[in-house]
């Protein structure tokens, strides 16, 4: 009795703390009443500590981003007066018609070859394993291992089938930059080590990834062939076959290029591959899930895919490799042996489960968004081309719909994507984007600096609509003209001057 006392005095107290707070609430809230009635000049705020958040306050005014820096560009005769005498160029017509969306005005987004946005239905799908369905997929022992794991062995099932492949020959990495790194120094490193192969083949329009850990195996004694490509993007096929030795270990190729978007003839080459016996890999980072592959019919050895190209979440991509004939390559990360020993670590359920969930919406909706994309594409591209002085990089019949690179000539491409603010662009890889060089795809096909240094590009996705495409070619179209009447050479061209005649001087 004595040790139940003090709990049950305890209780009380709290029962009568709660009392009084709760009649000395109500005593206050009658008090308020009777006074705001008595004096309604007295306005008795509660104290609060956040701002209320309206929509208005996340709004941007549409002059804001168009008004002209008047010492750069105002010329007599181009800049326009806005309502409150400001100049404004003349796009403000086109930049008023600008979405507005919920959270203010945000630009066009038209750069999916970067990334693309997580599709609702991955995200529902990934929900439940940030709380419910928290168990180590790895752990055998009790049902919260087993459901985590069903779920990861079902999204494995969704990419192998997108793919062709077998459900055992997909690894889980933490994307496509990973999954090429693993491929190449991987088999690399595990038929180099008797020194009978020694030679990797390569094309120069690869990503920095596959570009990068080629030449860390050059550091390591390894040779490697890099490929030039020709004017239209494509590998010639003669020149690979030339290429591959007795001692070629692998040869790797992607399957749609992420700043030109054309497509290597996939199947020619892993029929040359397999007829050499030598292994193919292809990254296929930017092809998955947007144009129909089997690593079967393809004879694909290893090919690196990534999620959030395909509106899956960052930080998950996988690796197909064959199993039979079987492909034995080093692993790059050692641990506690999962992915078949090939990559080890934890798996991240809700990551594994929206990438799966994106290779099944994929494959359902594979045709209807290829023939949306290219409806799309087409409206995109021939307004463009429209335009005198411009070209479209890489081979016209052969390329991704959805990834258009045009060359803007007389114009500087930097210049072009500032004056676009209103549209998310690129002039090239994300990868390499900080970089002002030109850029050494475009390079590779035969183009000038000038060339490169003019092109964008343009990557239309599932969620692009037709009122957007409209809004970027008025706006494109208006702001090219506009800075090539800025340009001095854009005068002499028009004055019928062939500038490849002038002897610059120099100062």
């Amino acid at each position: 009795m004595a040790n139940i006392a003090p709990s049950v005095l305890r209780q009380a107290s709290r029962l009568a703390s709660k009392s009084t707070l709760s009649a000395a609430s109500r005593r206050s809230a009658q008090l308020l009443s009777s006074s705001s009635t008595s004096s309604p000049a007295r306005v008795v705020a509660a104290r609060s500590y956040v701002t209320e958040t309206k929509r208005d306050h996340a709004q941007v005014q549409l002059d804001t981003p168009i008004r002209l820096d008047k010492k750069e560009f105002e010329q007599p005769g181009i800049a326009l007066s806005g309502q409150d005498g400001s100049h404004l160029s003349p796009m403000a017509d086109v930049l008023k018609q600008a979405t507005v969306m919920d959270e203010g005005q945000r630009p066009i987004y038209l750069d999916m070859q970067a990334t693309t946005p997580v599709d609702p239905r991955v995200l529902d799908a990934m929900l439940p394993f940030f709380t419910g369905v928290y168990g180590n997929p790895h752990s055998r022992t009790h049902a919260y291992g087993w459901e985590s794991e069903k779920a990861v062995e079902q999204a494995r099932e969704h990419i192998a089938s997108l793919i062709g492949a077998d459900p055992k020959e997909i690894i889980f990495t933490s994307g496509a930059t990973e999954s090429n790194n693993m491929s190449i120094k991987g088999v690399a490193r595990f038929f180099g080590r008797s020194g009978k192969k020694k030679h990797i083949v390569t094309c120069q329009t690869e990503h920095k990834c596959v570009l990068d850990s080629c030449r860390h195996l050059q550091d390591e004694g390894f040779e490697v062939t890099y490929l030039p490509v020709m004017s239209n993007g494509l590998i010639d096929m003669k020149a690979l076959e030339d290429a591959i030795r007795p001692d070629t270990a692998l040869v790797s190729i992607m399957s749609v290029n992420n700043e030109i978007g054309v497509i290597q003839p996939l199947a020619e080459i892993g029929k040359l591959c397999r007829a050499k016996k030598t292994f193919f890999h292809t990254d296929a980072a930017q092809a998955v899930g947007k144009i129909k592959l089997d690593v079967n019919a393809m004879n694909i050895d290893l090919m690196s895919i990534s999620s959030h190209k395909i509106y899956g979440p960052k930080g998950i991509g996988a690796c197909y490799v064959r199993r039979r004939p079987r492909v034995r390559l080093d692993p790059i990360i050692s641990g506690g042996g999962q992915e078949r020993g090939l990559r080890s670590g934890t798996l991240a359920p809700p990551l594994v489960v929206g990438f799966g969930e994106a290779c099944r919406i994929a494959k359902e909706e594979m045709e209807y968004d290829s023939k949306r994309i290219k409806y799309l594409s087409d409206r995109l591209l021939n307004g463009l081309l429209s335009m005198e002085h411009t070209s479209q990089n890489g081979d016209p019949e052969h390329f991704y719909p959805g990834c258009v690179n045009v060359s803007f000539a007389y114009v500087e491409g930097e210049s072009l994507l500032m004056a676009l603010k209103d549209i998310a662009l690129s002039s090239g890889s994300a990868c390499t984007s900080a970089s002002l060089e030109p850029s050494y795809v475009l390079r590779a096909l035969g183009n000038s600096d000038e060339s490169a240094h003019s092109s964008i590009r343009f990557g239309i996705g599932r969620f692009t609509t037709e009122q957007e495409i409209d809004y970027v070619l008025k706006a494109v179209t208006a702001r090219v003209g506009f800075l090539r009447e800025l340009s001095p050479l854009w005068e002499l061209v028009q004055e019928g001057v062939d500038l490849n005649t002038i002897e610059w001087s120099q100062h």
